[in-house]
């Protein structure tokens, strides 16, 4: 596989239509992550009710992979648990790491990130809205 396979039609049809999150004005928990790497950069709200994320907003300045990554979390992440969002970080970060299944269910469109496994220069910024969601939730106690 070569490098211009990574950005698959599914991946760039999946970054170009991802949806504005705006910033939440008073979130439980935010974070903020990096790629030292590529210097992509996301940007996390979130608001904890009842042991769920009830309301999620998001910064995003990534490659196509990042982006991706973000879009997917972005339209599944309201009504998830910390745990699941936790074991969410963990299994994306077997799948890239450790020839790992991809997530399944709701988190299903992650499994178009599974080539990135052969480019370990863009693992960070695939996991990076994982990262920061793990941190944001830390922050939030939750």
């Amino acid at each position: 596989m070569n490098f211009s396979d990574l950005y698959s039609q599914k991946i760039l049809e999946i970054a170009g239509s991802a949806r504005l999150m705006p910033r939440l004005g008073n979130p439980d928990g935010s974070a903020r992550k990096v790629s030292r790497i590529c210097g992509s950069a996301i940007e996390v709200d979130l608001k904890i009710e009842d042991g769920k994320v009830s309301a999620y907003g998001a910064d995003v300045s990534a490659c196509a992979l990042g982006q991706t990554s973000a879009a997917i979390v972005a339209g599944n992440i309201v009504g998830s648990t910390p745990d699941e969002l936790r074991a969410l970080r963990d299994r994306m970060t077997a799948m890239l790491k450790s020839d790992g299944p991809p997530p399944n269910g709701r988190w299903d469109d992650l499994k178009y990130l599974e080539p990135v496994r052969g480019f370990p220069a863009r693992h960070a910024s695939t996991l990076l809205v994982f990262d920061a969601v793990a941190e944001a939730l830390d922050r939030a106690g939750a």
